[in-house]
């Protein structure tokens, strides 16, 4: 029997932010340890499916109704890849 590996990345696509930043480290290329399955690196990032949820329904609501219902503070609580970057 065969022991798979237990990276965060297994068999997960990158996320596409991840990939972006690090093609902009490498001088704009992708670089080549980036293919179709995700490293430690690009692997998605945990997040619950409610705090994504409530920031899209906020998003949406203050494009609606074009007053504040708290989108910037919702998007806020998400994790950002590109802060660390």
């Amino acid at each position: 029997m065969t022991k798979k590996s237990a990276t965060p990345a297994d068999g997960q696509q990158p996320e596409a932010l991840a990939t972006f930043a690090a093609s902009a480290r490498n001088q704009g290329k992708k670089p080549g340890d980036i293919g179709l399955n995700a490293t430690a690196e690009t692997a998605p990032l945990p997040t619950s499916s409610k705090k994504k949820a409530d920031a899209a329904t906020k998003v949406l609501r203050e494009g609606v109704l074009g007053t504040d219902q708290g989108a910037e503070e919702a998007v806020d609580r998400l994790p950002d890849r590109t802060r660390s970057s």
